[in-house]
């Protein structure tokens, strides 16, 4: 993105510029002006002044957006762009070799980018191949989001999703320090770990506990070690206990918490990102050929998921924006990621406090707050616009007709284009 967005000077008017930090008393700004050089922000305010400040500066070019919100691009954390469930569409990807499955994540990574979510958090992908995807969209070379990982996921023996190159099976504590270590001598932004069963696997249950204590103590210590933040597959109360205990950063999907666990959660600052889509998707596995024992646990999980997310959001637990569906995916009317935050906001967290869970909160637990996340002065102008007001309606995001990433517009659906 850096080369294709040096020496832009763009001013987006037009505008009312919205973020994450409503929920922190900062309120919208009417009229406004946003100010690009690069890949940056460098001036938000008044349309006004911020047009004569990038005129006292030399010349620039100015993109209307005829009355949009503007706030920042989605933030996906719980993304697999080489998903492969169970299923025909599934084995479709599984069979894919090297060079196929990297151009299929490099479609995946568009078809996010352009859905309005600038930046991922990849949670298990399928031989380091994250990695070099994440080096193509840094240098340019391939449209995409920003792209924080974990590489493959950390499991035991023949534990959740041991059949897939997205994990890597580890035993003990002495093995799981190294397959810790083996992910951060890759790259890896974070560790992600199965700790519990879940839908997807035909041989356990979601309640099934994977990791013993030392095991799980023994992923977080040393992840934290290496200044790494551990998020856990699990389903379980008594083992999301357990880990956040230990000192847990992240729960990914928590399908049966209870009021003492969320507590616990709040407490010590571990998040939630909740997927609540997984437990509510039959028409995505229909499409995928998904066999009809997964749909049963999964759909049949669902009361209780929902449950969960209540009982966490009382409790004062973090959530985050999450979908497990590619983000891109075309779903109940809309893309996966926007359903996804329009079912946190129905079940109990608002429209505002929705947009903070897909922009500010997320970035927050990345430590990338500095960078993304809000439309400030110094943030990456990873920016996108809608006719209505996200922080009043969730479904505003259906409407996203213009994204930028880095700087660079790469979707305009008044202007008719996107980038290829």
């Amino acid at each position: 993105m850096s080369e294709q967005s040096a020496g832009r000077s763009t001013v987006v008017v037009g505008c009312t510029v919205v973020d994450g930090r409503i929920v922190e008393g900062v309120p919208a700004l009417p009229d406004a002006g946003v100010w690009v050089r690069g890949e940056r922000v460098a001036a938000v305010g008044p349309r006004e002044e911020v047009l004569a400040q990038a005129r006292a500066a030399g010349e620039h070019s100015t993109v209307d957006l005829d009355g949009a919100h503007l706030t920042p691009g989605l933030v996906n954390m719980h993304t697999h762009l080489s998903l492969s469930l169970p299923g025909s569409g599934g084995d479709g990807v599984k069979t894919m070799n090297p060079h196929e499955l990297a151009l299929y994540m490099a479609d995946g990574a568009r078809r996010t980018l352009l859905a309005g979510v600038t930046t991922v958090r990849c949670v298990a992908e399928k031989d380091h191949a994250d990695f070099a995807l994440r080096r193509a969209v840094t240098a340019g070379r391939v449209p995409g989001p920003r792209i924080f990982t974990a590489g493959r996921a950390l499991v035991c023996t023949g534990g959740h999703g041991h059949e897939s190159p997205d994990t890597l099976e580890c035993d003990g504590a002495d093995g799981f320090r190294r397959g810790v270590r083996s992910q951060v001598r890759a790259g890896a932004d974070l560790i992600k770990v199965m700790i519990s069963g879940g839908i997807a696997g035909q041989h356990e249950q979601i309640t099934t506990r994977q990791l013993f204590p030392d095991e799980l103590a023994a992923v977080i210590e040393t992840a934290h070690a290496w200044g790494r933040r551990v998020t856990a597959h699990a389903g379980p109360a008594e083992v999301i206990a357990e880990a956040v205990a230990l000192g847990l950063d992240c729960v990914e999907h928590g399908y049966e918490l209870t009021a003492d666990v969320a507590a616990l959660m709040a407490e010590r600052g571990t998040a939630l990102v909740p997927t609540l889509l997984v437990t509510r998707c039959k028409e995505f596995f229909d499409e995928l050929g998904v066999p009809e024992w997964m749909q049963a646990r999964s759909l049949g999980a669902g009361p209780c998921h929902l449950d969960s997310f209540a009982t966490a959001v009382a409790a004062g637990v973090e959530v985050l924006l999450g979908s497990d569906m590619p983000p891109f995916w075309h779903f109940e009317g809309t893309n996966a990621s926007v359903r996804e935050l329009e079912y946190m906001s129905e079940a109990g967290i608002g429209p505002a406090r929705a947009l903070y869970a897909g922009t500010l909160g997320p970035v927050r637990w990345l430590g990338a707050d500095g960078d993304l996340g809000t439309v400030q002065p110094g943030r990456y102008a990873d920016l996108v616009a809608m006719d209505d007001d996200p922080a009043e309606r969730t479904s505003a995001f259906r409407g996203v007709r213009w994204v930028m990433a880095g700087g660079r517009v790469v979707r305009d659906d008044r202007a008719g284009w996107s980038v290829p």
